[in-house]
């Protein structure tokens, strides 16, 4: 048994803080793939295979090769630095999961939404629940092959988020910039007022 217990399976005897973050968004956005870049630890994945009955309620246009998507959680691990670490939980995307959602964001910290540049309207169900459960947010447009590239500024006035509310660019395939999306979150978070 002592073989399976390796370093990277525990977090560090140097960590003082530990924050719950949720990776949220609409369906097919990226946040599984996210979550996989960024975990340092095998993520747990919830996944079901899309059946036929699935794709007459989840609208696969977008992702037509798309064969799998989450029914429960995402799970993963990140370090960001020797005394803090961060616990990574993404949704499922379809708001026939909403049940699920509310709960995954309920004593979380912060969350990350991730948008689809192809179709911006998918993301404020989302971002409303989040505004309504008072859980600050920042903003991460997913860039997929191919998908058009706005200016922030026009993404911002779309998603009509408060002029204070980080907005970034990432490629939820690539762990460096899924990283500096997390870092931008943890800085936002920071400066924010502890809530009661």
């Amino acid at each position: 048994m002592a073989s399976a217990l390796t370093p990277d399976r525990f977090v560090a005897p140097t960590v003082t803080a530990t924050a719950k973050i949720v990776v949220a968004g609409a369906f097919g956005v990226g946040k599984t793939t996210f979550v996989g870049s960024v975990s340092e630890v095998p993520p747990v994945h919830m996944e079901e295979t899309i059946t036929q009955a699935s794709a007459l309620v989840d609208d696969l246009a977008r992702t037509p090769e798309k064969s799998t998507t989450t029914v429960g959680v995402d799970f993963g691990r990140k370090h960001l630095d020797d005394d803090l670490v961060l616990y990574l939980f993404g949704t499922p995307g379809q708001a026939r999961f909403r049940f699920l959602w509310e709960e995954l964001i309920a004593g979380a910290l912060g969350a990350l939404v991730l948008v689809d540049p192809r179709d911006l309207d998918a993301s404020h169900e989302i971002l409303t629940l989040l505004e309504e459960a008072e859980v600050p947010y920042a903003v991460a447009v997913n860039q997929f092959d191919g998908a058009p590239r706005y200016p922030l500024a026009e993404i911002h006035e779309a998603l009509a988020l408060e002029a204070h509310t980080p907005l970034t660019v990432c490629d939820a395939r690539e762990r460096a910039s899924c990283m500096q999306a997390l870092i931008q979150l943890t800085e936002y978070l920071a400066r924010l007022e502890p809530r009661p």
